[in-house]
């Protein structure tokens, strides 16, 4: 399989459970609710996504002609030679799982890395992922109703993107991110006074842009 990357880099890990913790954030290409194309995103499933995942001129970035080789670039940008215990990769879009399988995975723990993966829920997730994060959007219909974290941008406008809808789901931990736009502080203020209300949840905030750290 040719794995289609946008950017491979070495950072702090910015938002939900694992916040604060270096890993190598290997960003796939491609995603089912939006192109990526900002003529597009008046009319996708998701609409307000905040990242670049078209094309393959980031850091890092490529198309990988084997699993072993796509593992082989990541650990190229693990900088910690010493540290081999705490490697970790953060798979993530657009939508991995378009593109992450069994192969990857178990070369990347071959590689010496923890595999982490942010997906919006809409693809079930190949067995042998160590956290798994879903954070659904809209009315996309969500298949991965299990994992380590639930991580819900709040508000959404959509019946299906209520929190109330995921509570009983099998997930470790329940986080809501305030919708990053132009009403950014309202927003957090829902989101603050949500979880207030309704102790299930707890607030993620994306340090990363608050830090200004990729």
């Amino acid at each position: 399989m040719t794995y289609t990357v946008r950017e491979i880099y070495y950072t702090l890990q910015g938002e939900g459970a694992r916040t604060g913790r270096p890993a190598v954030f290997l960003r796939f290409t491609g995603c089912n609710l939006w192109s990526g194309r900002e003529q597009h995103r008046v009319d996708a499933v998701c609409s307000f996504c905040d990242t670049d995942f078209v094309g393959t001129g980031g850091p890092g970035g490529g198309k990988f002609e084997s699993a072993e080789a796509l593992a082989e670039a990541v650990a190229g940008a693990w900088p910690v030679s010493e540290s081999h215990r705490e490697r970790y990769v953060v798979c993530t879009g657009g939508e991995p799982l378009l593109q992450l399988d069994g192969a990857l995975i178990d070369a990347l723990h071959r590689a010496g890395f923890e595999v982490g993966v942010e997906t919006n829920g809409t693809i079930v997730a190949p067995p042998g992922i160590d956290w798994l994060c879903v954070s659904p959007k809209g009315r996309a219909a969500l298949e991965q109703t299990s994992g380590d974290e639930l991580k819900l941008v709040y508000p959404q406008v959509e019946d299906e993107a209520q929190p109330a809808r995921f509570e009983s789901l099998e997930f470790s931990h329940f986080y809501l991110q305030p919708l990053d736009d132009e009403q950014r502080d309202a927003n957090t203020r829902a989101t603050i006074d949500y979880c207030l209300a309704h102790p299930h949840w707890k607030l993620s905030l994306q340090t990363h842009k608050i830090l200004g750290i990729d």
